[in-house]
């Protein structure tokens, strides 16, 4: 059976692994399947680090290709803030709404020309004796003075995406995996599965 571990506990991040890997044959688990997943500190500067860190420390753990993912928002207008702090914006409160609302608070009267921004998503793929391997995905877009949508997590509802005149929130989740930075990341990396798995 082909495994690999998704190195998220985020349910909305898992999901959207599952819906990309299923039609390779993939069983997609997570670290939360795992009995006693390892204790990581995303200690990084960059999404690299920290996407290398998670991938090779759950790989090392479990002896099991592990897909991890480091992504964020990219606000122009604060000088790249919050950047691969992007989960804990809001520090010390806690979640999605808290980081929201510091994100709105901080941009509040800059003009919508002034607050373009983009999602990042880097890819690593760790696998037992071998090298760890990286993709890379970005999506455009600028930030809503007022969230929109019910669907995604993170900064989605607040992330305007202007070809399609919605949120990320507001996209269906299929459409979401064409355009998302995690769907082009994916989309990279799966020319590299597909690749190891044909084997």
């Amino acid at each position: 059976m082909r495994q690999i571990i998704i190195a998220s506990r985020n349910q909305g991040k898992i999901e959207e692994f599952k819906e990309l890997l299923t039609p390779l044959g993939i069983t997609v688990l997570s670290l939360l399947d795992l009995a006693d997943p390892p204790d990581i500190v995303e200690a990084g500067e960059t999404f690299y680090e920290n996407a290398k860190l998670k991938a090779e420390a759950v790989c090392a753990a479990t002896g099991l290709p592990t897909l991890a993912d480091d992504s964020g928002l990219v606000v122009h207008y604060l000088g790249g803030a919050p950047g691969v702090h992007s989960a804990r914006f809001a520090y010390p409160e806690e979640g999605d709404a808290a980081n929201n609302a510091k994100l709105l608070a901080v941009l509040q009267g800059v003009p919508a020309y002034k607050r373009q921004a983009h999602f990042v998503s880097v890819l690593a793929w760790a696998r037992p004796q071998q090298a760890t391997r990286f993709t890379t995905g970005r999506c455009f877009g600028r930030i809503l003075d007022a969230p929109r949508g019910e669907h995604g997590f993170g900064y989605d509802p607040l992330f305007y995406i202007p070809e399609l005149q919605q949120t990320m929130a507001e996209i269906d989740i299929r459409v979401k995996n064409q355009v998302s930075h995690r769907a082009k990341a994916m989309q990279h990396m799966l020319v590299l599965l597909r690749e190891e798995y044909s084997r």
